[in-house]
């Protein structure tokens, strides 16, 4: 009985914190009730060491009667049976009573706690009103009785004796007096809690220092981690509980990880010994008595101890509600224990680990259900699915170990291995016998026979797949299905097997996993052979023989199947249709010639690159390519040069998935995979701990790809069958041998009937077997055109220069044509282009490839308005190309004569100069006709030329002589020399023209100008009007002087004579020799007539005055546009002015030099003004209204000024010149009109004069020292 008391079973939440009661018992137990329900209704703060957070929890207690026995002996580390706190009762109010009885007992009591090192105590002294009325005599104040207590025990620790008033009435004062001793249990309690897990902290990480040393056991450790955790879970703190385990689990598995590596601890001898028991996970009990013993004598197993690790954690997390957390841990705790085994070298009977796991499992699964409802479990079976796959696993690895899964049944040795595993088991524990559906019975009898294994099996697969399913794990489900596949193929049942392979092999295949692939289509061609579907057999038999996963032998296996069925003859086997991408791949496909496009009847060839997988050598007897021919986008008609035939590529390159599944193909591959490294690394000292790899793009990778799977790729078991069409044209090889790798086939295409071909599809045929390419992707095509003769006619070098003999080359396209002997070109001549006679012209013909064909001499005759070239006999679809030599005529004569009819009957336009946007030099476009012998009409063809001059004209004068000056500028690239330049008059002869211009050949470089003068000379009167002409011979630079060609430039000159004379003076300030800046200065202005007034020039302008003269009324102007002067008096007025020769007029005007300095003169400017009279009445002269606007911006000028005689003059002027603004548009008004170029000369527009500075004052400041 003795040892029963001293070994108790713990039940770990009934621990309550102990809390010792000594003194008088009778008045504890009156109170105990009061005091175990207030103390845990008030949470505390619990502040804790090492910088935890603090935590809120409430208190409770088990309160014992004091005992001795109960103190901690020396040595003696169990928290459990730990007494916290020592409460001392006594309601004592007599003296004598006190110092007789209590005090030898409250002395007794605290010498027992000294000894045994007990600081944490209590002394409670309780009145009541009726041990007052027992004892009124010997009654002292209940201070004085209190005061003794602390007096005596409670020197330096007042507040250890508390007191409790009436603690059974209900009133104010003893609610209050409850509060305060309620608080002080509390604060006293966690104050004991504090220090002495402190210190039993301190000793557990002591002792876990300690590890390395020789004799530390890791057991002992144990024992002492776990009694911190048994006092967080007695304070309910579940989470520090959890903690403690976890510490514990990890501390343990570090162990293992380095047994593993080499680095033995002793104590980790007892842990390898051979596993006797697998009774599996035990976590309907809160503390599996059993297993904690051997933990702590030593005695466990590797298994006892994971399983007494997880059934504490378990009930941890089923305290903090998280029950999801305990399916995870679990999967995770199977799986480490079969490494740990491993690592261990644990001796293992062969299935007992599959006994564990299954027990375990299961075991989980139904604590789980014990603590959630069936809702919870439906919304979290992603949590729990893992459990039932693994069940499902292990339970198969039973049944093949056991003999259950074969079609003839367990054999006795079968049954002496089922009889050892269930021996292993054990007896069923106490808390699961009544239990029909507890793990143990579910092992029990599925290991019993082969119906009840099966049943078991399935109904455990099937709920693995619907989770699965449900959670939209299809992978997982799959292959949960692919090892109900395997357990079907065992039990002789292929039909269901295929079924469940078919699906697995989905997945695999829309997200690349090869080798499964390559399993699961063993399997697949496994089954289809059993069943006798030999078109899905042939074709997954194919499928392998390509597979590079497989050996040599096993790809030979499949394919010579292939071969086999291939060899029967049409009464043994119908033909089979199989996909060709499990045969070969169509990888290139190139067009000879390379464009892709010939003329009907060419020959075009199609080389094909087969890249066979097959491992040995496949003997064809046709290759075929069915083509779809489309009339609707044939090339039949003449294309022009500037549209050129829709070219198809050459050359196509086929991807894998291309070549044989269209479009929708690429999808199937998916994104490549983004990987990073990670590694982890101690927070000490940097050490690797572990490293890896993490997929970045998971979320793209990982992704579903069955509904994009296209249905004919060659990933699929069953393509549709293809048939090929009757009638439909095709190109075939005969008879060839594909080796294993690339094969190259050329195929010679149809090219009879113009049009656009397409290939469609690829067929190749062994025996009784047809491989089909159903889709030939991206589309290829080629062209068979059937295209009409083509004139062109172009520069041979560009620009081409008007004046100049230039090369054209004529490129004849004969298309379907064929050009015969005495076929000829009729040019139309024309007198502005005419084509010049060459010795020998020769023409080149050359074949589509541009290889030369032949050369031949063409013959070229010239008639007035035709030019005949005779062309050599030229094939269809030849090019023919000669050169001719063109001048276009540069036009120099304004005169435009009748209108010329073509050849053809059209009128003949003459060529026009306009600028071009693209170069400087002035275009002419030269058309010619040409009348072909393949065609009725003419062909009408256009060139370009370019002026390669610029010319500009000036007339200069210096008093009455005249000069005329002509600039020749080179707008070409090219440079020019030029000869015989000249001017002519062509109306008077007696006029003459004397030359400046003495070279007589200059060079003219490219962007360079050429300045002619020449001084007009004449006898009596100088005409009003001079008809010229320029003319230059050019030609390039070191030509014959046969070369030079001529160019002519027709200008008119008008009003040539001079007029008026305009003569200023500048007089300084009287008394003055020179001007000064700042001063009046007289400007005196003489307009003086030169000529006596033709005839047309009288009856314009002039008019009679009272003397009989003629007179005319001119205006003059005086302004300085570069603010020298400042016109101070009138700037301009009207004058009449006799039309006689020698008549003079002065106008005086007075004006202020504004600088110093040689000054150029003010500008003067003279203008005829025209009366109204002589205005046109229709409407009015554009002239005058330009006249008007400058005059108008002439007087803005001067009002700036501010002269007020000059505004008044400047009005008169301005009413004159512009007139009423309100007249009506037609109304005849006076202008302005400037004179022409050289009819006034101004003597003084060049003349400076001398104007000094203001003062001669000069200062100079010197310093003497």
């Amino acid at each position: 009985m003795e040892c029963q008391e001293e070994k108790p079973i713990i039940y770990t939440m009934e621990n309550k914190p102990i809390v010792t009661c000594a003194g008088d018992q009778g008045l504890f137990t009156s109170l105990y009730t009061s005091l175990a329900q207030q103390l845990p209704r008030e949470p505390m703060e619990w502040r804790r060491t090492y910088g935890r957070a603090p935590k809120m929890i409430h208190l409770e207690a088990n309160f014992v009667q004091f005992k001795e026995e109960l103190l901690p002996k020396e040595g003696n580390k169990a928290l459990l049976t730990f007494p916290f706190l020592h409460i001392y009762w006594t309601d004592c109010c007599d003296t004598e009573a006190y110092k007789s009885t209590v005090k030898e007992d409250m002395t007794r009591w605290q010498n027992s706690l000294r000894v045994h090192g007990s600081a944490d105590w209590v002394i409670i002294v309780v009145e009541t009103n009726d041990t007052k009325k027992k004892n009124k005599t010997n009654i002292l104040p209940r201070s004085s009785i209190v005061d003794k207590i602390r007096s005596d025990f409670c020197n330096k620790q007042n507040d250890r004796c508390v007191v409790l008033s009436d603690p059974l009435k209900d009133s104010s004062r003893s609610q209050e007096s409850w509060n305060s001793l309620l608080l002080k249990l509390r604060t006293l309690l966690l104050m004991s809690f504090t220090k002495n897990l402190g210190r039993f902290e301190d000793d557990m990480r002591t002792l876990r220092e300690k590890r390395t040393q020789p004799g530390w056991s890791f057991c002992e450790y144990f024992m002492v981690q776990e009694e911190l955790a048994f006092v967080f879970e007695m304070l309910q703190q579940f989470e520090d509980a959890l903690v403690q385990y976890d510490e514990l689990d990890a501390l343990f598995t570090q162990y293992v990880l380095n047994f593993g590596a080499g680095d033995t601890a002793n104590w980790l001898g007892s842990f390898c010994a051979p596993v006797r028991s697998w009774s599996g996970l035990l976590l309907r009990r809160p503390i599996d008595m059993e297993k904690r013993d051997g933990i702590q004598r030593g005695e466990a197993s590797l298994l006892d101890l994971r399983s007494y690790l997880f059934s504490r954690q378990c009930t941890l997390l089923i305290f903090l509600l998280r029950p999801w957390e305990v399916t995870q841990r679990a999967l995770e705790l199977l799986h480490n224990c079969v490494q740990e085994l491993r690592l261990l070298e644990v001796s293992v009977l062969e299935g007992a680990l599959d006994c564990w796991v299954f027990l375990s499992c299961l075991e989980v699964l139904h604590r789980i259900e014990g603590c959630c409802d069936q809702a919870q479990l439906a919304a979290n079976c992603s949590h729990t699915v893992g459990l039932w796959a693994y069940a499902t696993d292990k339970l198969k690895s039973l049944g093949e170990l056991c003999g259950l899964v074969s079609e003839k049944g367990p054999t006795s040795e079968d049954l002496n291995r089922t009889v050892d595993l269930l021996a292993g088991l054990g007896d069923e524990r106490p808390e699961t016998v009544s239990s029909l559906q507890s793990p143990y019975k579910k092992l029990k009898e599925a290991l019993s026979s082969v119906e009840a294994f099966e049943r078991h099996y399935l109904e455990l697969s099937h709920a693995a797949m619907e989770m699965y399913r449900a959670i939209g794990r299809l992978r997982s489900a799959r292959l949960v299905g692919k090892s109900l596949a395997e357990f079907y193929m065992r039990k002789g049942d292929p039909e269901r097997a295929e079924t469940f392979l078919q699906e697995a092999l989905k997945s695999y295949t829309s997200e690349g996993w090869r080798l499964p692939v390559t399993h699961t289509r063993k399997q697949i061609a496994e089954c289809q052979k059993l069943l006798g579907r030999t078109e899905d057999y042939l074709q997954t038999s194919a499928l392998l023989a390509g597979d590079v996963n497989l050996t040599t032998e096993e790809r030979k296996h499949f394919c010579q199947e292939i071969l086999t069925f291939a060899g029967k003859s049409e009464d043994q086997s119908p033909k089979v249709t199989l996909s060709m991408g499990v045969f070969s791949q169509l990888t290139r496909l190139q067009f000879r010639p390379a464009t892709a496009s010939v003329h009907s009847g060419a020959v075009l060839q199609a080389e094909l690159t087969l890249r066979c997988l097959m491992p040995v050598s496949v003997h064809i007897q046709q290759l075929a390519v069915s083509i779809h021919f489309d009339l609707e986008r044939a090339g039949t008609n003449g294309r022009s040069k500037g549209a050129p035939r829709q070219t198809n590529p050459g050359t196509v390159e086929f991807s894998q998935a291309n070549s044989s599944a269209g479009p929708t193909s690429s999808s199937a591959a998916g994104p490549p995979l983004e990987l990073d490294e990670i590694q982890d690394r101690s927070p000490s000292d940097n050490s690797l701990n572990s490293t890896g790899v993490v997929c970045k793009n998971t979320h793209l990778v990982m992704r579903r790809h069955d509904s994009n799977s296209p249905p004919d790729t060659p990933n699929c078991v069953s393509p549709p069958a293809m048939t090929v069409k009757e009638g439909a044209q095709m190109l075939k090889v005969q008879d060839v041998t594909l080796e294993p790798g690339n094969n190259s086939i050329v195929f010679t295409a149809l090219s009879g009937q113009p049009g656009t071909y397409t290939l469609r599809q690829l067929y190749a045929t062994v025996g009784q077997v047809q491989f089909v390419l159903p889709h030939i992707y991206p589309s290829v095509q080629y062209e068979v055109y059937s295209q009409e003769p083509q004139l062109t006619v172009e520069p041979l070098s560009e620009p081409l220069l008007a004046g100049l003999p230039q090369m054209v080359k004529f490129t004849l396209l004969t298309g379907h044509y064929a050009v015969k002997k005495g076929d000829a070109l009729q040019l139309s001549n024309t007198d502005t282009m005419p084509i010049l006679p060459s010795a020998s012209c020769t023409a080149r013909i050359t074949s589509p490839a541009a290889e030369l064909v032949g050369e031949s001499v063409l013959s070229i005759q010239s008639s007035e308005k035709v030019t005949s070239i005779s062309l050599p006999a030229t094939p269809p679809y030849h090019t023919l190309e000669f050169h001719l030599e063109v001048l276009c005529i540069i036009p120099h004569s304004p005169d435009r004569p009748a209108n010329e009819r073509l050849t053809n009957g059209e009128v003949r336009h003459r060529p026009r100069s306009y600028s071009h946007p693209d170069t400087p030099m002035t275009a002419i476009d030269q058309r010619m006709s040409i009348d072909c012998p393949w065609s009725i009409y003419s062909t009408l063809l256009a060139l370009t030329f370019y002026i390669p001059f610029k010319t500009k004209h000036s007339l200069l004068s210096a008093g009455n002589r005249k000069y005329i000056q002509v600039c020749l500028q080179n707008m070409s690239d090219v440079n020019f020399m030029l000869a015989e330049v000249k001017l002519t008059e062509k109306q008077d002869a007696s006029l003459e023209l004397q030359s400046f211009n003495t070279k007589t050949q200059q060079l003219l470089c490219s962007k360079h100008s050429l300045f002619c003068l020449w001084e007009v000379r004449w006898k009596d009167d100088l005409p009003s009007c001079l008809q010229c002409v320029f003319s230059a011979n050019f030609s390039p630079p070191k030509q014959d002087i046969s070369a030079f060609k001529p160019f002519h430039y027709q200008f008119q000159l008008e009003r040539v004579t001079t007029l008026y004379s305009v003569r200023a003076e500048i007089l300084p300030p009287a008394g003055e020799q020179n001007c000064r800046s700042g001063f009046l200065c007289g400007l005196e202005v003489c307009i003086t007539r030169l000529t006596e007034p033709a005839e047309g020039e009288a009856a314009e302008d002039s008019k009679t005055d009272t003397d009989g003269l003629k007179t005319t009324k001119l205006m003059y102007e005086v302004a300085d546009s570069s603010s020298n002067w400042a016109v101070c008096g009138k700037s301009s007025g009207m004058v009449s002015m006799p039309m006689a020769a020698d008549a003079t007029h002065k106008v005086q005007i007075e004006v202020m030099p504004l600088f110093a300095g040689h000054l150029p003169f003010p500008k003067i400017k003279v203008l005829k003004y025209l009366p109204h009279t002589a205005a046109v009445a229709i409407q009015p002269d554009p002239d005058s209204c330009v006249e008007n606007d400058s005059l108008s911006l002439l007087d803005k000028a001067l009002d700036d000024q501010g002269d007020t005689a000059s505004i008044r003059s400047r009005g008169s002027v301005h009413s004159v010149g512009s007139g009423d603004q309100q007249q009506q548009k037609g109304v005849a008004m006076p202008r302005l009109e400037p004179f022409a170029a050289g009819q006034v000369f101004n003597h003084s527009h060049t003349q400076q004069v001398l104007v000094l500075p203001a003062t001669d004052d000069h200062i100079m400041e010197v310093n003497a020292t």
